[in-house]
């Protein structure tokens, strides 16, 4: 998808569609963090702390559960 940038103000903004918007589950409250490699410009959604606490729950009980059969598997 090739876009072009939209004067707004004294600033540039960018148009996302509604469907990449859906996709990524983001509306105009999701706090973007836009980033760069020195060739890339990096836009991705922040991700509340409530999912990461979820998420990081999720992975100490798997390894609790399956930690040994998967360091056996890796060795």
């Amino acid at each position: 998808m090739v876009k072009k940038l939209t004067r707004h103000g004294n600033s540039l903004a960018l148009v996302i569609d509604r469907g990449v918007l859906d996709l990524l589950d983001i509306d105009d409250k999701t706090p973007l963090d836009i980033s760069t490699d020195g060739k890339l410009l990096i836009i991705s959604p922040v991700r509340d702390e409530k999912r990461k606490k979820a998420f990081k729950a999720a992975l100490e009980k798997t390894n609790k559960k399956y930690g040994g059969a998967l360091r056996r598997l890796a060795s």
